[in-house]
């Protein structure tokens, strides 16, 4: 049995990266070992966050694992302090949550006192972030020296370890699947539930809304005349993370109002399944990206999905298998989109997607890390 921290986000902040320290958490401990987080007091000050809240307005603490709410990320003294918590308990490797270099000072400081007694190691989702500002490099460079090993969910991620370590401490596993959502239920039940028309077909933008996830493109997309008359719908469900009036100009701009299902705001945990159980596809036009919680959950629905080639998304989504990967180009998304529904696809992607999805199981995972922590 081993013992070991996560540090990052977990209840009651909300968030892709929290459920998935839950999930890798409860899935150590069901595998006999000790596994506790080590989350936020303060995460980011609220200047700092684009959303409406940082914490779950709904659901309960996970049942089954340990949460230690520790760290501010603004305050010296306090990274001293968790240092010496981690210290005194002893673990035999901690895992940080990489993914913004605004938590490089204060990862790196914790990693730097606490190396001498204990291994550390860094889930990686991003080394270079998605949207660029002043001090990434440096705040990047001082968390990576700080650690002794790297798992990344991309080999996009993976190559870009590379830039700021010559480590050979690296590793390789994709992305699992998040199993917190509960159930998966009918495509019936779930549009009655959300009020949507039972006959519509239905293409699902989910998360958080940034333009290097590239709605502007899918909805531009969305305006061909050909998916106009196939009663073809997009549902858009996440909370705006900038400004909202340049989508509903392109609504309107476009004639988009009765083709678009704008569910603007943030979608509670107990609320996730109805979404993607409702949809007939599941569309990630991103500009960027290295992995995606989105596509996991597709994968857990059985959803086929639509991916632009960038980053780790066309490494998991295999073409005209599981979905579609293409360029971002308007009329590239439009066409895949009717191809879908005018040559239904749906039962042959989404055998495709259950076969496939056996490969982002926990296990996998958690064997990668444990043989990187071996290796360290």
């Amino acid at each position: 049995m081993l013992k070991m921290f996560i540090i990052g986000p977990a209840f009651p902040l909300r968030g892709g990266p929290a459920q998935f320290n839950e999930n890798l958490c409860a899935e150590l401990v069901k595998a006999g070992h000790d596994a506790q987080i080590i989350s936020y007091s303060l995460q980011y000050p609220n200047f700092l966050f684009p959303g409406s809240s940082q914490f779950e307005k709904s659901g309960q603490a996970p049942a089954g694992i340990k949460i230690h709410t520790l760290i501010n990320t603004v305050n010296p003294l306090n990274w001293i302090k968790v240092a010496r918590f981690i210290r005194k308990e002893k673990p035999d490797f901690i895992l940080f949550r990489y993914w913004l270099p605004f938590f490089g000072p204060c990862l790196g400081t914790i990693g730097k006192l606490v190396r001498s007694k204990t291994k550390v190691l860094a889930l990686t989702d991003n080394i270079i972030p998605h949207e660029k500002r002043t001090g990434d490099k440096a705040f990047t460079n001082y968390f990576v020296r700080n650690c002794d090993g790297f798992i990344a969910m991309s080999k996009t991620v993976l190559n870009d370890i590379s830039k700021f370590s010559s480590t050979t401490n690296k590793a390789y596993s994709p992305h699992p699947m998040y199993e917190t959502y509960g159930a998966a239920v009918s495509k019936q039940e779930a549009r009655k539930k959300l009020g949507l028309v039972e006959q519509d077909k239905i293409v699902l933008f989910f998360g958080l809304i940034r333009h290097y996830k590239g709605l502007d493109v899918l909805m531009e997309a969305m305006a061909d005349a050909r998916i106009k008359n196939n009663n073809i719908k997009l549902l858009i469900a996440g909370e705006f993370y900038e400004d909202k009036q340049p989508y509903l100009d392109i609504i309107e701009k476009n004639g988009l109002k009765n083709h678009i299902i704008l569910h603007d705001k943030f979608i509670a945990n107990e609320d996730v399944r109805f979404y993607f159980c409702a949809s007939d596809l599941v569309a990630q036009t991103y500009r960027n990206a290295t992995n995606s919680g989105v596509t996991m959950v597709g994968y857990y629905y059985s959803k086929p999905m639509l991916v632009t080639n960038v980053g780790g998304l066309a490494e998991i989504v295999p073409d005209n298998k599981c979905g579609y990967v293409v360029p971002l180009e308007v009329e590239r998304i439009s066409d895949k989109i009717l191809d879908y529904f005018e040559n239904n696809r749906e039962a042959e992607f989404t055998a495709h997607v259950v076969s496939e999805k056996k490969k982002y199981e926990w296990q996998e995972f958690i064997n990668t890390l444990l043989n990187l922590y071996n290796k360290c």
